[in-house]
C-alpha cells in the first residue's frame, strides 16, 4: 500500500519488505533482522543508498526494529554535513484498541529507537505505550505529546487516531499533531474527521505514505526550511501554520483549518 501511494505521487521508492503478509490476515512470512540488514548492505555496496527520506512501518520483532534503526542511523550519519538532507518517518506499529499485537520486547526496542526519528506516527494506544501517559482527554493527550518531545526530543509527532468522549457530538476521530520548538515545547493542532463504523485494512500505511509526501511538499513551500535540521519551523510559527499542520490538512482533504 505505502509503496503504491508514494509512487503514484511521483516518488522513486526502494521498497524493503519486512514481511510478506496479506492485509488483515497476517498470513505469509517475516523477514529476519539479518535479511533486512543484508538487503540494505547490498544497496550500500552498489552505491544505491542515496536516500533523502525513509518510511518504516510494521516490524516483526525487536531484532528487526534494531536492524531498521541501524539503517536509519547510517543514513542520518551520511547527512550530518548537510542538515535537512535526510528525514525519517517512523510508524511505531505495536498495537491498537488497548492491545499489543507484537512481542513485548518490541516496546523497549522502539523506546530506544524513537529518539532518532524525525516524525513518528503512533495511534492512541501506541502514544500511551511510548509516553507512559494514559489518555483520557485533551489535557492528558497534550501531556503525552509533551513527554515525547521532552524525553525523546522527537521533532514532529502525529497521533493518527484519537477517540475521546464527546457527549452529544457526532461520532468522530481526531488527528492531533505537534512540532516542537527549539526548547522542546509542543505546538499542538488537531483536526476532527467523521468516524465511519467500518473496518478498513491498510489505512495506516496509506496515511503514513501520504504524510511523508505531503509534509515534504509543505516544507518545500517554506523558504530555507528544507536546509534546517529535522525541518523544524522557527519558534514564531503558530501551531496551525506549521508545515505538519498544512500537510495533515491536505492528507485528510479537510476543508476546515486545523485548530
Amino acid at each position: 500500500m505505502a509503496t503504491f501511494v508514494m509512487q503514484s505521487l511521483g516518488c522513486e521508492v526502494a521498497a524493503l519488505n519486512t514481511v510478506q503478509f496479506s492485509y488483515g490476515q497476517a498470513k505469509g512470512t517475516r523477514a529476519s533482522a539479518a535479511e533486512i540488514s543484508d538487503l540494505y548492505q547490498g544497496l550500500k555496496n552498489s552505491y544505491l543508498d542515496d536516500f533523502n527520506m525513509m518510511l518504516s512501518g510494521y516490524l516483526p520483532g525487536a531484532a528487526s526494529v534494531e536492524a531498521v534503526g541501524s539503517i536509519a542511523r547510517d543514513l542520518k550519519l551520511k547527512s550530518t554535513m548537510k542538515p535537512g538532507s535526510f528525514f525519517w518517518v517512523l510508524d511505531p506499529v505495536m498495537g491498537d484498541n488497548g492491545k499489543l499485537y507484537v512481542a513485548e520486547d518490541v516496546v523497549p526496542a522502539y523506546k530506544t529507537l524513537i529518539k532518532d526519528a524525525d516524525l513518528i506516527l503512533p495511534n492512541q494506544f501506541e502514544v500511551e505505550t511510548l509516553s507512559g501517559v494514559r489518555i483520557q482527554d485533551m489535557e492528558t493527550l497534550k501531556l503525552a505529546i509533551t513527554t515525547l518531545h521532552e524525553v525523546y526530543k522527537i521533532p514532529h509527532i502525529m497521533v493518527t487516531s484519537i477517540s475521546l468522549p464527546s457527549p452529544g457530538a457526532e461520532p468522530h476521530l481526531s488527528v492531533v499533531g505537534s512540532t516542537m520548538t527549539s526548547t522542546a515545547e509542543p505546538r499542538i493542532f488537531s483536526i476532527k474527521i467523521p468516524a465511519i463504523d467500518c473496518f478498513f485494512s491498510g489505512t495506516g500505511d496509506m496515511f503514513a505514505a501520504l504524510m511523508l509526501v505531503r509534509f515534504k511538499e509543505a516544507v518545500c513551500n517554506v523558504e530555507g526550511l528544507l536546509e534546517k535540521d529535522a525541518w523544524i519551523s522557527d519558534d514564531e510559527v503558530e501551531a496551525t501554520d506549521l508545515p505538519l499542520a498544512r500537510a495533515t490538512e491536505k492528507v485528510l482533504a479537510n476543508r476546515r483549518r486545523p485548530r
